[in-house]
């Protein structure tokens, strides 16, 4: 492959601006037996009007270097990734997402399955989850994130296990479609490694802080993660400043994106503070793993031999480094802080009365707060029997090897 680097001399002794544009294995200043000569005229003459076999395949060489140096061709320091990892998060998250529903086997506990013609791929009651998918004890059983499980049996798994998990087919369409938009564009730029470790650590983050608000019921999705990808590149894009053209509108329209997506958290039923945390986890995340070269700096392993090398510049500015050093100490202690009180039990919105709204902001169109219900039991052999207290009504179910989240998932769906 032919690869052009471009040489500018802006201050040559002769007083001229010359542009070089030459090719590995040819010098960079032209031999004055290349040279043609120029009469007082203006016009070029041509030295020597016969020669040989050699001369004349020589001549027709420079006659192509001539072609080539009349194109300047930017010189690319930045190697394009091609993207695999990113479609393969996607079939992952897929393929586990029918893994759940095989396990649901809607028929088998309900009555009344949406989409019954799919059989035991059916789709819980409406009721029950508007998403079209899985029943929550379900989600549960393939690693939901539960804060009484992951601080009294200690399984902390669960914290990079939900963000493989969906509670539907709408909410793993919508998570899907963004990764892909947002994460193959990332790949290509930063490669396979640093981004699966940004998608694994934000979406970790998320969970984090999620688990230290949200402390009742079960969480899901992979919109920690995404929202970690978002924060990365608004940090990418403000370390990286010096490179990038149309700078400005960059930033407002990522920002407007950010605000936008950031505002639909406050509906309920919609996890916010999992946004928040893989957001933040992101945004300094991307000043450790996006950081970027300035463009006046040339490695010497880019530069072919024989070449002449620009004067050396630092491979990153003095602001990169200060911001690198600063991202990785927040991190670190914020990750720790945030595990040690997790551990703890502790529940933030004791200490903090007005975090809730950050996640759910009540209106006259819905209510932040969860509804209570609350059942009566009764076993009979090996059926149990739940009466809804606010209702009335009554049920007999098969008695299994039932939870205590199961029991009251059984008694939402009858009180509801």
């Amino acid at each position: 492959m032919d690869s052009k680097i471009e040489i500018k001399v802006t201050n040559p002794k002769n007083g001229d601006k010359v542009v070089h544009s030459v090719r590995p294995g040819h010098a960079t200043s032209p031999s004055p037996s290349s040279q043609p000569s120029q009469s007082s005229d203006g016009r070029r003459r041509r030295q020597g009007q016969g020669y040989g076999h050699g001369e004349g395949e020589g001549q027709r060489n420079r006659g192509r270097e001539g072609q080539h140096a009349g194109r300047l061709i930017d010189f690319m320091p930045f190697k394009k990734w091609v993207p695999w990892m990113i479609p393969g998060f996607v079939l992952v998250n897929i393929f586990l997402f029918m893994i759940t529903m095989y396990i649901n086997n809607c028929p088998k506990n309900s009555k009344k399955c949406v989409g019954s013609f799919l059989g035991r791929f059916s789709f819980q009651p409406f009721k029950e989850n508007p998403l079209l998918g899985p029943s929550s004890s379900t989600l549960e059983k393939m690693g939901a994130l539960e804060v009484s499980k992951v601080v009294k049996s200690r399984q902390a798994w669960r914290m990079i296990s939900c963000i493989w998990l969906h509670a539907g087919v709408f909410h793993i369409l919508a998570n899907m479609l963004s990764l892909l938009f947002i994460g193959i564009r990332l790949e290509q730029e930063f490669g396979f490694v640093r981004i699966g470790m940004l998608y694994l650590i934000a979406g970790f983050g998320g969970s984090i802080l999620s688990s230290l608000f949200i402390q009742t019921g079960i969480s899901v999705g992979a919109s920690g993660a995404l929202f970690g990808l978002l924060g990365s590149m608004l940090s990418e894009l403000i370390t990286n400043w010096t490179i990038y053209s149309n700078k400005f509108a960059a930033l407002l329209t990522l920002v407007l994106v950010i605000v936008i997506n950031l505002a639909m958290g406050i509906l309920p039923h919609v996890d916010n503070f999992a946004h928040i945390g893989g957001f933040i986890s992101g945004f300094l995340l991307g000043f450790v793993f996006l950081i970027r070269p300035q463009f006046g700096y040339v490695s010497q392993k880019k530069v072919p031999p024989g070449y002449i090398a620009p004067s050396r510049k630092p491979k990153h500015k003095t602001y990169q480094y200060v911001l690198w050093v600063c991202s990785l100490i927040l991190l670190i202690a914020g990750f720790a802080i945030g595990l040690i009180l997790l551990l703890r039990g502790v529940n933030l919105n004791e200490h903090c009365s007005w975090c809730h709204y950050m996640s759910c902001i009540p209106t006259p169109l819905w209510s932040c707060k969860n509804r209570q219900v609350y059942c009566q039991s009764t076993e009979f052999g090996k059926s149990l029997n739940l009466t809804c207290i606010s209702n009335g009504k009554s049920e007999i179910y098969p008695l299994t090897e039932e939870n205590t989240s199961q029991v009251q998932q059984l008694c939402s769906k009858l009180c509801g």
